[in-house]
């Protein structure tokens, strides 16, 4: 019986797909295998023996302290993309909200409740409506900073509304290229991006590398009345040096999901709170991934979306599969294999693969392991921890 505490409120639809007969969910497990997360805040605290995967129903972790994790042979899941539509669509809004007069034109129109008379509303709106008057965004070039499954879906959105598209992403992976419209101009560097666009919206993930990433220097490059959208993590801006474009008129907006203590109410600031996943489709999708993938790594081994262990996978052959995490450090794998071979052990197939100091290895053995086996291996140096499989539950 595998044991899954759940934090937060997880779509009933994702958890629906782990099958009762072989879980055990519920927000007060004690000592489980696996924690199922949305934006809790989670710690050492939450560590308990056995604990082997925590599952963020989202992309970002940053409420998760992955590195320590790590260090306890933690898989840590996201679920990128799984919310991608959600976010594109939020980003349409801001889009138009940065062109036309939508919100002061609605608060103009709040004030006019006390007008019952027809014929003098519409000559008080006719007489007003050219303060709102705005821009289209066709022909506009809009500059997409991050190409991963949101922003080649912002990218392709922004092409439908006949806008000139510019991308760049530095880490730009084989899957994201192919997605991509062969429409979107590609960007030799971000200040080439930047100076090149009339919006610039950012969707690059909240990393060491990107804390700041629009700043004084990067804020210099825009155009002179340029607009940027940040519907991807607050700490990529620096709010003092937005404060300063502001006021300097070199931005003319600034349009977030993170309402930010300095900027809340200050002019040309447009903040939403926090609405880009906060959809009923986009909390099952995740969900429903978040489950899927925990699922596949309790029972078979396999690791995909994975922020801190590579990415491995390998059917299930029969016999009995053996699966450990160690340190990224020679020999280990060879001491394994010893083991297994003075017990006369035969190896039916296996894969091994590494990712920064961790790697991660899936050993499928003719003869069932005898937890002396588990043991003996546990005990070699720079194992971080290691266990047997049973039948996956279908």
């Amino acid at each position: 019986m595998y044991r899954i505490k759940t934090l937060n409120n997880i779509s009933e639809k994702g958890l629906s797909r782990f099958p009762q007969k072989y879980y055990e969910l519920g927000a007060e497990i004690p000592g489980p295998d696996a924690i199922l997360v949305r934006s809790q805040k989670l710690s050492m605290d939450d560590v308990t023996p056995g604990l082997i995967a925590v599952g963020r129903a989202g992309a970002g972790v940053n409420n998760i302290p992955v590195k320590d994790y790590t260090e306890q042979g933690i898989v840590v899941f996201n679920t990128p993309g799984a919310n991608a539509n959600a976010v594109k669509e939020l980003v349409m809004a801001g889009l138009l909200l940065s062109r036309r007069g939508i919100i002061p034109g609605i608060e103009f129109v709040n004030t006019l409740a006390g007008h019952n008379d027809k014929a003098e509303l519409n000559q008080l709106v006719e007489a007003k409506k050219k303060q709102f008057k705005g821009t289209e965004l066709k022909g506009k070039t809009l500059g997409v900073l991050g190409l991963g499954a949101i922003g080649s879906m912002v990218a392709e959105m922004a092409l439908q509304m006949d806008m000139e598209v510019v991308g760049y992403d530095p880490a730009l992976s084989v899957e994201a290229a192919w997605r991509l419209s062969s429409q979107v101009k590609k960007a030799e560097n971000m200040q080439a991006l930047i100076q090149r666009s009339d919006v610039v919206t950012i969707h690059v993930p909240a990393l060491e590398s990107t804390k700041n990433m629009i700043n004084a220097e990067t804020l210099a490059w825009f155009k002179e009345g340029a607009t940027l959208l940040n519907f991807a993590r607050e700490e990529i801006v620096n709010t003092a040096d937005i404060t300063a474009a502001l006021e300097s008129g070199r931005l003319a907006q600034y349009i977030s999901d993170f309402p930010t203590p300095g900027l809340i109410g200050k002019p040309g600031v447009i903040s939403t709170p926090h609405l880009g996943a906060s959809t009923d489709e986009a909390e099952e999708n995740c969900a429903m991934m978040v489950v899927d993938q925990v699922r596949d790594f309790l029972e078979n081994g396999n690791i995909k979306n994975s922020v801190n262990f590579p990415t491995i996978a390998m059917e299930r052959t029969g016999g009995f599969r053996i699966g450990l995490a160690n340190r990224n450090v020679p020999r280990i794998l060879g001491s394994v294999l010893s083991i297994l071979a003075n017990r006369n052990i035969n190896v039916i197939d296996m894969i091994n693969k590494s990712r920064d100091d961790v790697a991660y290895n899936l050993i499928d053995v003719e003869s069932e392991p005898t937890d002396d086996l588990i043991n003996e291996i546990g005990e070699i140096d720079g194992v971080i921890n290691v266990r047997m499989f049973g039948a996956s539950h279908e």
